[in-house]
C-alpha cells in the first residue's frame, strides 16, 4: 500500500498557484507532517489525497488505499456518547461482536492515554482529551490514509504537548498518516516532513 503524487499543482480558477512540482512517496507505518505558510495550500493538499477534489496539473496514484480517515481541527463528537461508545462504534461497523470490540476500544484509548476517561460523556472531556478521542476513533475506523488538520490550532501549549504524544502513537503498518499543522512541536512528533514552501510556484510561473 502507498500513495504517490507526481508533478502534482494546484490552483484555484483566477488565483496563484498553491503549489507546483510536489513529488513524494508516502507509506504506511509513517506519519508524516505537512507544513508551509498560511495560504500554501495545506487544507487543499489534503482533500486531494482523499481524492475529494481533483488537481490542476499532476497526479496522485493510491495503491490499496481504501477508507480514507479525517480528524478535523474542532473535534466533533456526540455530547451524551461515552469516550468508550465513540471507540467502539467503528469496531462494530467493521464487524466485530460487541465484547470483542469494547476490549479493542479499551485497548486504543489506553494507547491514547484516555483510559481514565474511558466513561466519560463526550460533552466532558477537555479539548485535549477529546482531540485525542478524535484520533483514537480514527485510527478504530482502520483507515488506509488518515488526514489530520491542525490538530493543536486551538489548544493550550501543555494540552497541545499530550495530542503530539498522542500523534506519536499514530503510526500503524496498515495506515499512511499525514498532519497538516503550524506548529513545529506537531511536526517534530512526526517522522517525515513534506514542506509546501520548498513547492511554491516561482514569479512568472503561470502556466
Amino acid at each position: 500500500m502507498h500513495l504517490e503524487t507526481d508533478d502534482l499543482g494546484h490552483r484555484f480558477p483566477g488565483r496563484p498557484w498553491l503549489f507546483r512540482h510536489l513529488d513524494a512517496r508516502l507509506e504506511p507505518g509513517r506519519v508524516y507532517a505537512l507544513t508551509g505558510p498560511s495560504g500554501s495550500g495545506k487544507s487543499t493538499l489534503l482533500s486531494l489525497l482523499a481524492g475529494w477534489s481533483e488537481p490542476t496539473e499532476g497526479s496522485i496514484r493510491r495503491a490499496g488505499i481504501g477508507h480514507v480517515g479525517w480528524v478535523f481541527q474542532n473535534p466533533h463528537g456526540t455530547p451524551r456518547r461515552t469516550a468508550l461508545d465513540h471507540v467502539t462504534l467503528p469496531l462494530l461497523a467493521s464487524g466485530l461482536d460487541p465484547r470483542t470490540a469494547e476490549r479493542e476500544a479499551t485497548e486504543i484509548l489506553g494507547r491514547f492515554a484516555l483510559s481514565s476517561v474511558a466513561a466519560q460523556e463526550f460533552r466532558r472531556l477537555s479539548g485535549g482529551e477529546a482531540q485525542r478521542l478524535m484520533l483514537a476513533r480514527a485510527i478504530a475506523g482502520r483507515p488506509g490514509l488518515l488526514l489530520v488538520d491542525e490538530p493543536t490550532a486551538q489548544l493550550d501549549l501543555p494540552t497541545a504537548r499530550r495530542v503530539n504524544d498522542a500523534i506519536r502513537r499514530l503510526a500503524t503498518d496498515a495506515t499512511i498518516v499525514v498532519v497538516a499543522t503550524h506548529d513545529e512541536h506537531t511536526r517534530d512528533a512526526c517522522t517525515d516532513h513534506i514542506d509546501l514552501a520548498r513547492f511554491e510556484a516561482r514569479d512568472g510561473a503561470t502556466t
